[in-house]
């Protein structure tokens, strides 16, 4: 079971620099500038990163925070950002120029090919894959650069399943929290491809910027495991009133709101307007999920209200007594107890059932 742990451990890390590399290696492709390789060595922290979980964790992963996935964000992030700042990534060339090409590059890969099957010779392998990378590099340069916006969000997804799960976190919530990135993932994903594809949007500098950097706030939610973990309250939480017990006994649910209000949902939103009302933006994919974001952060405090009024009414219910007991729904404890329950206890402990005993006729006429 340990070699599995470290196996998985030293699996997602290297699909990590694996796929940071690959972006690294696009830049310098498109800036046609070999010091753009200076980027990979930001490699060296995700490299660090992994030499100190093996040593003092045994390659299991971090309570709360996953310091791989911050790492691996620090590394990939600055690609994407030159990438989709070279105005050159947003023009491809046309079809008609395209197709010849294609057909070449095809023809000299299977002419490759044929000459491996003949040979098979460690001069021919390498002739292969020089072709190959010709091949990809004839790619459309704006296709390249949502491939890595894809494979990036799919990357997220899959080492964050591969990565040992720490101590704060069980299998469930890990399920829990990959569900989670999938949603989160199609909605970055759209979030970029739609607003930067806008050509008023890249005659502005300045809007091209502030997207990018809406996007990689948004991209620190990743690293954080605290939307999913649920933490058990003390007894003595009730002595610190209203925002003690709201705090602890939601704190999974606080974060999903905070999440989706400061982080996703609430800024995609102010982009999506930003672009209707100043830059005359208009069309129906954009109204559409700017109305999706709207509804979202409208229920997200609307389920904020509804958690604080539950909170406040389980108060009022132990200051009146057990007459007036309110269960909020959600809010047990490990020991089955609810909040309101907990001053109660101790003293429904003291309480002796009643057992009923068979009366007899000696015992139902009184004695002198």
């Amino acid at each position: 079971m340990e070699g599995l742990v470290l196996l998985n451990a030293l699996a997602s890390r290297l699909l990590f620099v694996l796929h940071s590399l690959v972006g690294v290696w696009r830049v310098t492709v498109v800036k046609k500038e070999p010091r753009y390789w200076l980027l990979a060595l930001l490699n060296l922290l995700l490299f660090l990163e992994t030499v100190l979980t093996l040593k003092f964790k045994r390659g299991r992963g971090y309570k709360w925070f996953s310091p791989a996935i911050f790492f691996y964000l620090t590394s990939i992030v600055p690609s994407l950002w030159l990438l989709e700042l070279h105005h050159e990534t947003q023009h491809c060339s046309i079809q008609s120029e395209g197709v010849p090409q294609n057909t070449s590059v095809k023809e000299d890969f299977n002419q490759t090919l044929t000459s491996n099957e003949q040979t098979n010779g460690a001069d021919d392998l390498i002739e292969t894959a020089k072709v190959f990378v010709n091949n990809l590099s004839t790619v459309c340069e704006k296709v390249w650069t949502l491939g890595l916006h894809q494979t990036f969000l799919l990357m997220l997804i899959i080492g964050r399943w591969l990565l040992p799960i720490g101590g704060g976190i069980t299998r469930d919530q890990l399920s829990q929290l990959l569900l989670m990135f999938v949603g989160t993932a199609a909605d970055l994903l759209e979030f970029t491809s739609e607003t930067l594809e806008e050509q008023n949007v890249r005659n502005s500098p300045a809007l091209v910027y502030a997207i990018l950097v809406i996007w990689t706030w948004s991209m620190l939610q990743f690293p954080l495991d605290l939307a999913v973990q649920h933490f058990v309250c003390p007894l003595s939480v009730t002595a610190r009133g209203f925002l003690g017990l709201f705090f602890c006994q939601y704190s999974a649910d606080l974060w999903n709101i905070g999440i989706s209000v400061f982080i996703q949902d609430g800024p995609f939103l102010v982009v999506r307007l930003v672009l209707m009302t100043y830059f005359k933006v208009i069309n129906q994919m954009l109204v559409f999920f700017a109305a999706k974001n709207f509804l979202v952060v409208v229920l997200q405090l609307y389920r904020l209200v509804v958690l604080a009024l539950c909170v406040r009414a389980s108060l009022q219910s132990q200051s009146e007594g057990p007459k007036g007991e309110y269960i909020c729904p959600g809010q047990t404890s490990e020991s089955g107890l609810f909040p309101q329950d907990w001053q109660s206890d101790s003293k429904d402990d003291l309480d002796i059932p009643l057992q009923a005993s068979p009366v007899t006729s000696d015992d139902s006429h009184l004695t002198p």
